[in-house]
């Protein structure tokens, strides 16, 4: 099943909050991918935080996205801590 994301929040470092359509929060960790193409772009602060939702996933510009069931299966749910 694909659930979009519908909301997010940046936590610390390259972390997400991501909020699914069936209301889960799950947090994933960007930092795994900083190594990759097109994703080093993300080494830049101020890029990464251009992030914005369209069609149910996270973009950025210059076409970078992640698949909403990649953020959902590569992420792990969220336990906000006291």
């Amino acid at each position: 099943m694909l659930l979009d994301v519908v909301n997010f929040v940046f936590l610390d470092e390259y972390k997400i909050l991501l909020t699914f359509e069936n209301g889960e929060k799950r947090e994933f960790d960007c930092a795994t991918l900083i190594d990759q193409k097109p994703f080093h772009v993300f080494e830049d602060k101020n890029y990464f935080k251009r992030a914005k939702i369209e069609y149910g996933t996270l973009v950025w510009p210059n076409e970078i996205d992640i698949a909403p069931e990649t953020l959902y299966v590569c992420s792990t749910p969220y336990e906000k801590v006291s």
